[in-house]
């Protein structure tokens, strides 16, 4: 963390807060869709790789696995650094690793340099969503930070949105070599912008804190004495949080059911082309950020800044939503419109459940170190997804030289994922209600 500058004069102090609220927001949201870009590419030339026999499925299964492990381990571990941390430097210097990891995965064709270097890819990836919920926290107050975390929280899809758009056209002009060398490029100017505009603290650039700044005396009270160390302590003994990880964990096997095999089974099973297929996900896409973007609002006007009801809701309509669009008819006006359910409630979801309510629940010291034990449970159950995926999705070469895919097995995995899900979301306020 940095150290705290000299104060500002008065008179400099609401125009600069609100001048850098804003500047960090941006630039975090920036950030961190960049991340995206960096670990979805992935999902689009995955099938490039395995039609072209550099890969097999399985290859594919746990060379994704592998990056989920140390993303889930690393989302623990860097939430709790995060808290102690200058967030601009440990953003900037994760996203500029993560970006030479796909530039260098452009130049080779090896399954062991693919698993190794994605592998380290996923702890770069973890150095993205801890500084970027703890600068909300740094720079935002209780009674806002619901809105301003589903602003923020457009940051995932608008990095798939740009990853869809941009990945599968070099793919298909270039190769799936420039696919990931473009997204290279991307993450390292990416690195760049946020090592530029990102700020620590508030108190390094002269300010108040937020909970000064904003004469939030209860935060102040319940946070002075202790220290970062026995709050984030706080948060591993809350079994709110714990209930919570559970209900993200399962939700986050859903999502990836769509997002990171989505492409794959629009075009391999649905009889999509590759590049009909990313238009597609481009709904689930801009259908994501209308959820994210509602969420934070919803929770402030009309839950009373509480994101329990509109998060089982929200679990609810992604149950159904995944129904319609794994046993819906194969038109494309049915698909848009399944896909755009999924992503609505798939986009709140990670709002609530991958963060918003950890944030909600936790002291707001230690918000890193609840987003972290969330993360670790919700991608430890992505990577097990990944690696069982690749298992039991069927995928045969045919004697004309076509590849057939068969997804059964794996749908009603992921639908039943996704109905844990809001199951144990239904179950976080009564914890939470013993705890108290």
């Amino acid at each position: 963390m940095s150290a705290p500058a000299a104060p500002l004069p008065e008179g400099q102090v609401d125009r600069t807060y609100k001048r850098l609220r804003w500047q960090v927001l941006v630039a975090a949201t920036i950030g961190y869709s960049l991340f995206y870009v960096c670990r979805l590419g992935w999902n689009i030339v995955k099938k490039a790789l395995m039609d072209g026999g550099v890969l097999s499925v399985e290859e594919v299964g746990l060379i994704g696995g592998g990056l989920f492990v140390t993303y889930a381990i690393g989302k623990f571990t860097n939430g709790f650094l995060a808290d102690r941390s200058n967030i601009r430097r440990f953003m900037s210097v994760g996203l500029l690793v993560s970006g030479l990891i796909n530039l260098a995965l452009g130049f080779t064709t090896a399954f062991a340099a693919f698993m190794v270097m994605w592998t380290v890819n996923g702890w770069a990836q973890s150095m993205g969503a801890a500084p970027s919920v703890v600068s909300l926290s740094r720079w935002f107050g209780d009674k806002e930070r619901s809105t301003y975390y589903g602003i923020w929280s457009e940051s995932h899809y608008i990095g798939s949105g740009l990853t869809y758009l941009i990945v599968p056209a070099l793919v298909t002009a270039a190769g799936w070599q420039w696919g990931l060398r473009g997204v290279g490029l991307v993450g390292i100017l990416g690195a760049l912008i946020v090592a530029v505009f990102l700020r620590d603290t508030p108190q390094s650039c002269g300010l108040p804190s937020i909970a000064e700044y904003q004469g939030d005396t209860e935060t102040m009270k319940s946070q002075s004495g202790k220290s970062v160390g026995d709050l984030q302590k706080q948060v591993l003994k809350n079994p709110a949080i714990w209930t919570l990880a559970i209900a993200s964990a399962f939700m986050y096997i859903s999502r990836y059911a769509v997002e990171s095999w989505g492409p794959t089974y629009l075009s391999g099973e649905r009889g999509f082309s590759l590049e009909s297929a990313s238009l597609l996900m481009l709904v689930f896409t801009f259908s994501g950020l209308l959820g994210t973007f509602i969420s934070g609002f919803l929770a402030d006007k009309f839950f009373k800044h509480s994101c329990r009801v509109p998060a089982f809701l929200s679990g609810v309509l992604n149950v159904m939503s995944l129904l319609l669009f794994f046993f819906g008819p194969s038109n494309t006006v049915f698909v848009v419109f399944s896909l755009f359910l999924v992503g609505t409630a798939i986009g709140a979801l990670v709002c609530y459940l991958g963060g918003m309510m950890a944030v909600e629940i936790a002291p707001k010291k230690a918000s890193g170190a609840a987003l972290g034990t969330v993360g670790l449970a919700s991608y430890l159950a992505t990577a097990l997804n990944e690696v069982v995926s690749g298992q039991i999705i069927h995928v045969e070469k045919l004697a004309d030289g076509t590849t057939s895919y068969d997804f059964t097995l794996a749908i009603w995995v992921w639908v039943g994922a996704a109905l844990l899900s809001a199951v144990v979301t239904a179950l976080i306020k009564v914890v939470a209600a013993r705890q108290g």
